[in-house]
């Protein structure tokens, strides 16, 4: 099935504009909890989450990532969410179908900094360095089983989940493929449930791609799962929450006792969120941002899932970052949207 070049760019679109909207307040959510983040909306008037978040001078966790709030960027700013998306493109152009966690390990030696890493990623990093052979990124064998690098403390954490988008959008119509390639590129850091999650989003945005609802892309991506796994529980978690209207508090008491990054609590939210609001791009993005926990991480994901339905996204998430997309992967620096709509169309008709 091919891809649809304006569900495409809508994913991206609504990717990078749900991943900015939540950046000014990832941190605020991290270390002070959702009743910080209700407040400061709440302070900026800015509840509920319609449009990007104002800046309120005087938040130090706030401040530091003010160059996301509103008014303040001509450019999506940099961050590790839409390094991975553009990096899981970057890898699908060098190997198609045929990309293997190998791969994606020689990939991040070569273009990921180790700055612009994290939890599990940064421990798999370390231990990919460390362990290596020294010609490994020019294609020598590693030297030792890759399989240890996901053998870490964070690997039911989120980062993998936030990897996966793009393998969905390059297979509309296959979710199990979609899925598959997210298990691979997943592999380097991840176990279990942070496996399962990005299966699901991958999963789910290949269905959403060929055509399905929303509703149905969650029940065909949740298929990908064990059925006995948490994250299969907290998709049916999340969906049961439509239309609560203490959601995000049901939320926050089933999960309290997991990170705030962690797979399972942020991908109930993604459902939840989604699942809200099909028809309305702003609510579904400004819920699963407000909602807390991985804020940029949840708006990224929401946004990408919910653009890829093709549906119209308001103008004012998009015109303030003129089409730049920023990225620190190595020698990369700024790509326009138009250049990787085309390219990921690209992909997904070379995939055979």
């Amino acid at each position: 099935m091919s891809a649809d070049r304006q569900r495409v760019r809508n994913a991206w679109a609504g990717r990078v504009s749900g991943c900015q909207l939540g950046k000014p307040i990832e941190v605020l959510s991290m270390v002070h909890g959702l009743a910080a983040v209700r407040k400061y909306l709440g302070d900026a008037n800015a509840f509920p989450l319609r449009d990007y978040i104002p800046l309120v001078e005087g938040t130090p966790s706030v401040d530091f990532l003010s160059a996301s709030c509103k008014g303040r960027f001509n450019r999506s700013e940099p961050d590790d969410d839409i390094n991975y998306t553009t990096l899981a493109l970057m890898m699908l152009e060098a190997h198609g179908a045929g990309l293997t966690t190998t791969d994606v390990a020689r990939a991040w030696l070569r273009w990921l900094p180790f700055g612009m890493t994290f939890t599990a990623e940064r421990a798999a990093f370390t231990t990919l360095v460390n362990r290596a052979s020294e010609h490994f990124v020019f294609g020598a064998e590693p030297g030792f089983d890759i399989g240890e690098c996901s053998d870490n403390k964070y690997n039911d954490w989120i980062g993998a989940q936030i990897r996966s988008d793009l393998y969905g959008w390059v297979c509309p119509g296959e979710p199990t493929r979609a899925a598959q390639l997210a298990r691979v590129d997943a592999a380097l850091s991840h176990r279990a449930e942070g496996v399962h999650g990005a299966a699901f989003v991958a999963a789910a945005g290949a269905a959403i791609g060929g055509g399905a609802t929303l509703a149905d892309a969650v029940s065909a991506a949740v298929r990908e799962l064990p059925a006995e796994s948490n994250c299969a529980r907290a998709v049916q978690f999340g969906a049961s929450l439509v239309g609560a209207r203490d959601a995000v508090d049901k939320l926050h008491e089933r999960y309290a006792d997991l990170s705030p990054v962690h797979t399972v609590n942020n991908l109930a939210v993604v459902v939840w969120a989604l699942l809200s609001s099909p028809d309305d791009f702003s609510a579904a993005i400004g819920d699963a941002v407000s909602a807390g926990w991985d804020t940029d991480c949840n708006g990224a994901t929401v946004g990408g899932l919910w653009g890829l339905q093709g549906k119209p996204i308001p103008a004012r998430w998009t015109e303030p970052w003129h089409g730049r997309v920023a990225v620190t992967l190595a020698g990369v620096g700024e790509l326009s949207l138009d250049s990787l709509v085309d390219r990921t169309v690209a992909v997904a008709e070379s995939l055979p």
